[in-house]
């Protein structure tokens, strides 16, 4: 069984490369709607796949990290990069260019090991990541599956690459929340480790 979850963010950002000159040229803004899909194959104490509740504190305050912030590629211009850190409170620096394909995997990565350290209390069983939709606009969109997650020819997204601004982490109801989501190994990161080695 599926389930979907619906999050919101306004982030701006530059997709360097792409055929569209707007877009790779001139910082811009979208905003963002995030669907996590979560599969079961079993339904908990309370006869839900995952109560919504658990998806209110890491995985929430990961995707709202990403709210008002600008996602900037670690491998632009460095003159750029520089400029958002000194101008915007909030941005993320991440290791992937922030295009709808990469944030969908980008998100996967980052809500799978949120989950991996959510303590389950209801009998949960079984529960995993589905995929993430992203959608930039009304129009389009992109979806993450697990494989592509690992495929190599997308681009290794390790979460020790991911930077988030002070301002982001200073709200953090956890300010070592990243640091304590990435510590437990997950499964995506061991496959991404046996592709490495």
């Amino acid at each position: 069984m599926l389930i979907r979850k619906l999050f919101k963010f306004e982030n701006a950002h530059i997709v360097r490369g792409c055929s569209t000159r707007r877009c790779s040229h001139s910082i811009h803004g979208h905003s963002y709607k995030v669907e996590l899909l979560l599969q079961a194959d079993a339904l908990d104490h309370g006869q839900m796949v995952y109560d919504f509740g658990l998806l209110k504190g890491d995985v929430r305050e990961l995707i709202d990290a990403f709210d008002h912030a600008v996602a900037i590629w670690s491998q632009d211009d460095p003159d750029y990069i520089a400029s958002i850190r000194r101008h915007s409170e909030r941005w993320v620096l991440i290791p992937v260019s922030p295009s709808a394909e990469q944030f969908s995997r980008l998100i996967f990565r980052l809500v799978e090991a949120a989950l991996e350290n959510t303590e389950m209390k209801s009998g949960e069983s079984g529960v995993q990541l589905h995929s993430v939709i992203v959608h930039e606009t009304e129009t389009g969109y992109a979806q993450c599956f697990r494989e592509d997650v690992v495929n190599p020819r997308m681009g290794l997204i390790d979460l020790d690459l991911i930077e988030f601004s002070p301002a982001i982490t200073a709200q953090w109801t956890d300010p070592k929340l990243y640091e304590r989501v990435k510590s437990k190994p997950t499964m995506i990161q061991t496959e991404l480790e046996g592709l490495c080695s």
